[in-house]
């Protein structure tokens, strides 16, 4: 593999740094748990002097023009895809995910440098009539500040630029804060970045052990030069960081965890069903915040819909990622690997059934779970009500739409929520009835550079992606004008 993109050292204010003390910490192949290298290991100081570098540039890039911010995100992105095959590489050997995903990652992660660059010229204000002859308005938006940017390791591509594009676009700078177990793939992101002209302290990027995580996330929680603060990941550390950012009034923008239904009615069309399961259940190893979970499937189509969904459970091949014929890699880490083992094993021991699958796959590697389907799943079973982030399938069997749609609503968490039906009734009652931010009818392929994505209750606050995903990164600022008549 070519190694012209792999950074170990962070990037600040244009620079290549390998902060205060120079220490390091070790990347893992989740794949054979080999080192796949070091990283040099930044804290919350180190990350302050990215703060101030950003907060110097926010005024020069923010009175450049629309064209010429989305000139340079355009370059961004056009080298992006001519690098394709090595960043595919690089995200796949931290990552785990089978070299065809990590690929379409990839080309997904380039799309919104690509929308954005685009609506970079688009951000529009208006005029409003005042209730008097003599007075007018004129409405503006207008970029926040610095956006401090903590991105996960599932999908750490696509987050960036997800993040990223729209903050520069809107003429914001940013410090980005790099995943524990994947720092490679965001950095190498950003020194195609540097490459495409992006200036000095405009972006910026941070990579640190999970040990100085918490104090970078406080940094930017509490720093006064930080105007905002996004982030993708857990529900209790999104909590924590929204706590933080309490305090100082700040803005925080939440894409948290899902416990995502997937309700098959008696009139689906079951080879989409199927073709969706791969996608919504399977990608990423079940790794993604929209993997479908509990799969609710009615009575009278249950059976033929078991049948076709252990067909295809057991048809998938775990093994090198690097390998074209593999559809399932490994979990991320030992902890991944155990929460999955656990709360399958919770449910094993509480009378759920095994339909295939059902423990770790230790002939293929140490962070291998085989994929499982488990029938007969109850309430008092954890894997009904906790994010499995695994290749794991539970199937409920329901009689009627409302007990599906009750069902599926019954949840703290509402990113995405899939149903398949044949009914175009059905379809627009139950579409309107499920507490999602996202809703997959028929199709369970939910995000795109152009619409937005986000979830309702504890799965986040904000929309990321399409024209919304700008208003994270602007604010209103309205001008009453009072004139001679």
């Amino acid at each position: 593999m070519s190694l012209s993109l792999r950074r170990s050292e962070s990037y600040i204010n244009g620079e290549w740094v390998k902060g205060r003390a120079e220490k390091l910490f070790q990347v893992f192949n989740p794949k054979n748990g080999s080192i796949i290298g070091e990283v040099y290991d930044l804290d919350a100081e180190d990350t302050k002097a990215a703060v101030d570098a950003a907060y110097e540039a926010f005024g020069p890039w923010s009175k450049k023009t629309a064209k010429e911010r989305s000139a340079l995100l355009y370059k961004w992105y056009s080298l992006i895809l001519e690098n394709i095959p090595e960043l595919g590489e690089m995200l796949t050997e931290e990552n785990g995910k089978p070299l065809a995903e990590g690929k379409g990652e990839i080309m997904y992660a380039a799309s919104f440098l690509d929308w954005y660059s685009a609506e970079a010229r688009r951000v529009y204000g208006e005029t409003i009539e005042f209730p008097v002859t003599n007075r007018r308005s004129i409405i503006r938006k207008e970029p926040i500040g610095v956006a401090g940017i903590i991105l996960p390791w599932n999908v750490p591509i696509a987050m960036l630029t997800r993040k990223v594009g729209p903050a520069l676009a809107a003429g914001c700078t940013v410090v980005v804060k790099s995943p524990e177990d994947t720092p490679y793939i965001p950095t190498a992101l950003v020194e195609l970045a540097n490459r495409a002209g992006i200036p000095r302290g405009v972006l910026n990027i941070v990579s640190c052990s999970r040990s100085n995580a918490a104090g970078i996330g406080q940094l930017f929680s509490s720093d006064p030069k930080v105007s905002t603060v996004s982030f993708t990941g857990s529900c209790e550390v999104g909590k924590l960081l929204m706590s933080q950012c309490a305090v100082e009034v700040k803005r925080i923008s939440l894409e948290l965890g899902g416990l995502a239904p997937l309700i098959v009615f008696d009139s689906a069309d079951l080879s989409k069903v199927v073709s969706g399961t791969l996608f919504a259940k399977f990608r990423n190893c079940g790794q993604a915040c929209i993997s479908a979970q509990n799969f609710f499937i009615q009575e009278g189509i249950y059976d033929k819909a078991v049948e076709e969904l252990t067909k295809l459970t057991k048809s998938l091949k775990m093994g090198d990622p690097m390998d074209s014929t593999t559809s399932i890699g490994p979990l991320i880490n030992s902890r991944g690997l155990e929460k999955v083992e656990r709360l399958v094993n919770d449910a094993k021991s509480k009378g759920a059934t095994v339909i295939c699958g059902g423990s770790r796959a230790t002939d293929v590697g140490e962070l291998y779970f085989q994929p499982t389907l488990l029938t007969g799943i109850t309430e008092d079973m954890d894997i009904l009500h906790q994010e499995v982030f695994g290749p794991v399938i539970n199937v409920i069997k329901f009689k009627t739409e409302e007990e599906a749609i009750r069902r599926a609503n019954d949840s703290e968490r509402g990113l995405a929520s899939y149903f398949y039906s044949s009914d175009i009734s059905q379809c627009y009652r139950v579409m309107e009835a499920l507490q999602a931010g996202l809703i997959g009818c028929n199709d369970t392929t939910v995000s795109s550079a152009e619409t937005p994505f986000g979830g309702y209750k504890q799965s986040g606050i904000g929309r990321e992606g399409g024209k919304y995903g700008m208003d994270e990164f602007l604010q209103i600022k309205m001008c009453a004008i009072g004139i001679d008549i």
